[in-house]
């Protein structure tokens, strides 16, 4: 199944764009962490870890998804195919392991909000600790989004068994 030109472009410019809102959500998550683990005032902390959260749930979450199914329109109705190249594959199992470590570790950050609305602005030096955990979750997120940017871009070489199969059969008019 191949998209008209119009319809490509659209999914193309969809995912792109989603693309790009998500690694540019991971930054701006990344720079609340940093902000909050430098930071000498109480409420600061409180601000960026309320902030953390809400930048996860609704920026990174919904981002991420749309990334996903954007990028699944778009291997099914174009000839790279979701099965048919490495790069693509290996994209998908990127995308697939990064939404699954973020939803988990959103939990994480939940509670840390939670506590941070909960507790004086005077009792926040024990989730300094925890920060450091996020300093590490949201930069190794930014880095596989960075790794997968790279496969989109430069699109490496190498067909899938499965790809060589659907290569060869169109290439000789056979059937399946």
């Amino acid at each position: 199944m191949t998209m008209t030109p119009g319809l490509r472009k659209f999914a193309l410019t969809a995912h792109v764009t989603s693309s790009v809102g998500w690694l540019g959500a991971v930054v701006g998550f990344l720079s609340l962490v940093v902000a909050a683990l430098t930071s000498q005032d109480a409420q600061t902390v409180r601000a960026a870890l309320i902030a953390m959260e809400l930048t996860g749930w609704f920026a990174i979450v919904p981002l991420a998804l749309a990334s996903l199914l954007t990028g699944l329109v778009m291997s099914l109705g174009t000839p790279w195919g979701l099965f048919r190249h490495y790069w693509v594959l290996f994209k998908l199992l990127l995308t697939i392991l990064a939404i699954i470590v973020l939803v988990l570790n959103m939990q994480t950050v939940s509670f840390l909000a939670g506590v941070a609305a909960e507790t004086g602005s005077a009792d926040l030096g024990g989730l300094r600790g925890a920060l450091w955990g996020e300093l590490l979750h949201a930069g190794g997120g930014l880095l596989v989004l960075v790794v997968t940017t790279i496969l989109s871009v430069y699109k490496p070489r190498g067909m899938t068994r499965y790809g060589w199969r659907k290569q060869h059969e169109q290439r000789t008019g056979a059937q399946p």
